[in-house]
């Protein structure tokens, strides 16, 4: 029987989720061939419709990254991005007040998304076992007769051409056509949830003097019941900011000059607004709609073939007004390497996903869930637990705009850093009922 190390993996897929899943399968497999059916260097790839908008690289995604990836931070510094302390160099404006700042000793990177992506990708490719294919589609998997095993991917718009595989990763993201493969080959269809948001962006970026900005790299207005529009204001490489705003449940940003500088004076916050009043325009505003989160529920498939494994989007696509992809990718990578290492196999799909589910995708969604009911026109169950977990998140982030402690206790919430659950703890919620005491009446 041929050994994983004589074997071959293959990932679908050449954005940060195929990227992480290379490097930890790069640990395992003798050859590892990243399939990307776009230039990998186009910075407008046709799969990937958001790349042009403001991204964040969550604490916890940034220590991942720095794991698989050692110095890779310091590279993005050297070429022009932003190092920043979550607390001390992030502005985080919540409710119109600003969650107090100090030191975290957490640390990420400020950059655009596309500068990120090619210094992940360019130390991915460094890998002696990590081959990348890009402009190159795939047309289907390749099932063994029985369609218990995969055994490859079929490539080229006819699919003519087989790639042979030990093992099949699937990060291509929400548009992953494996759902219907999958039932074409007899495994029945992938249950679904989704959870409608209509959320839409309009971003541009600018050319903004630095002290516009005093002292900060990134400033987060977040979207709250209240105030349910929201904006991100990052200082990237070279001089440039990119500026993202949104609104959601279809109050979406318009992409003219006027509307678009009209819609930042509405946040609850001026802060990006008085940026853009000094910055020099260097790119019209583009558009992006996300209708709504989902989730593919792998684990409660009663077949799935061998061979084939998921992950990122392709699992489970996020309210992107949180910033999570990123860093929940890296999460899934671990994931995966955690399997790698404890499955002798390495491809028993049921291991996996139930993994999957339990460490990294049921907390992230119940979290984002949560965030998003919040939303009185979000439509979705609200148990008396989530009214009372509602209750005690807000007070929590209005005592945050008060006391440094609390403020970090929500900014690890934020960084995918501690569950949601982290801040019921007694003792932050005696801290919170403390700091509001002292607010006047």
């Amino acid at each position: 029987m041929k050994s994983r190390a004589e074997g071959h993996a293959v990932v679908l897929g050449a954005g940060p989720a195929g990227l992480f899943a290379a490097r930890v399968l790069a640990d395992v497999y003798g050859r590892v061939t990243v399939v990307e059916r776009d230039d990998p260097a186009d910075e407008q790839r046709r799969g990937v419709p958001q790349s042009g908008h403001a991204h964040d690289f969550l604490a916890r995604g940034y220590q991942i990254a720095e794991e698989l990836f050692p110095g890779v931070g310091d590279e993005m510094v050297a070429g022009g991005a932003n190092a920043a302390d979550i607390a001390r160099d992030v502005r985080w404006v919540i409710g119109g007040h600003p969650l107090v700042k100090g030191e975290s000793g957490l640390s990420t990177v400020i950059s655009s998304r596309t500068y990120r992506e090619s210094h992940l990708r360019a130390r991915a490719e460094a890998l002696p076992q990590v081959t990348l294919l890009g402009g190159r589609d795939v047309a289907g998997l390749s099932f063994s007769g029985d369609g218990s095993v995969v055994d490859g991917v079929f490539l080229g718009p006819d699919g003519g051409e087989k790639l042979a595989a030990d093992l099949v990763v699937d990060a291509t993201g929400r548009g992953s056509r494996t759902p219907v493969w999958l039932e074409e080959h007899g495994h029945g269809r992938v249950e679904e949830e989704k959870l409608k948001v209509d959320v839409g962006y309009a971003t541009r970026f600018v050319r903004a003097p630095a002290d516009a900005f005093a002292g900060d790299v990134c400033i987060n207005i977040v979207a709250t019941p209240d105030s349910p529009r929201g904006g991100s204001c990052q200082r990237v490489e070279g001089d440039q900011a990119v500026v993202t705003l949104y609104g959601v449940l279809g109050d979406h940003p318009p992409t003219d000059a006027e509307g678009f500088l009209t819609f930042a004076k509405s946040l609850a916050a001026p802060d990006i607004h008085e940026i853009l009043e000094v910055a020099e325009p260097l790119t019209e505003a583009r558009r992006y709609r996300f209708p709504a989160s989902l989730r593919r529920r792998y684990e409660r498939l009663g077949s799935f073939p061998r061979g084939l494994l998921m992950l990122g989007d392709a699992v489970c696509s996020l309210n992107p007004r949180y910033g999570q992809g990123m860093a929940f990718a890296a999460m899934q990578a671990m994931a995966l390497r955690d399997h790698l290492r404890e499955d002798g196999e390495g491809a028993e799909p049921a291991a996996y996903f139930r993994r999957l589910t339990e460490q990294v995708v049921d907390p992230v969604w119940t979290m984002t869930l949560l965030s998003d009911l919040s939303f009185p026109g979000v439509q979705g169950e609200r148990t008396p637990e989530t009214l009372q977990a509602l209750e005690l998140v807000g007070r929590t982030q209005i005592a945050a705009t008060l006391d440094g402690s609390l403020a970090l206790s929500c900014l690890r919430v934020f960084g995918l850093l501690d569950p949601p659950t982290a801040l019921m703890d007694p003792a932050i919620q005696e801290r919170v009922q403390e700091t509001l005491s002292r607010l006047p009446a």
